[in-house]
């Protein structure tokens, strides 16, 4: 739908990444893409800086998995 001035509206140019391995883990952390449960889920509605954000903090929790090894119960 345009704005007001008849520009189309502005769409994010960050692709989504997910790897189509979705395993939630017991932090509702997904496996494959490191995102959270809520920020897959706010992702479509994310503009660019949100999904810059959310990635940044992707990365960090994947980083952080990969020097912690899991728990076992």
């Amino acid at each position: 739908m345009p704005d007001r001035q008849g520009a189309p509206p502005h769409r994010p140019t960050i692709a989504s990444p997910c790897i189509r391995n979705c395993c939630l883990n017991e932090d509702d952390i997904c496996l494959g893409c490191y995102r959270s449960l809520t920020e897959i889920c706010a992702w479509g509605e994310a503009g660019d800086t949100e999904r810059l954000n959310i990635l940044d903090k992707a990365q960090q929790r994947k980083q952080q998995y990969r020097h912690e090894p899991p728990e076992v119960t």
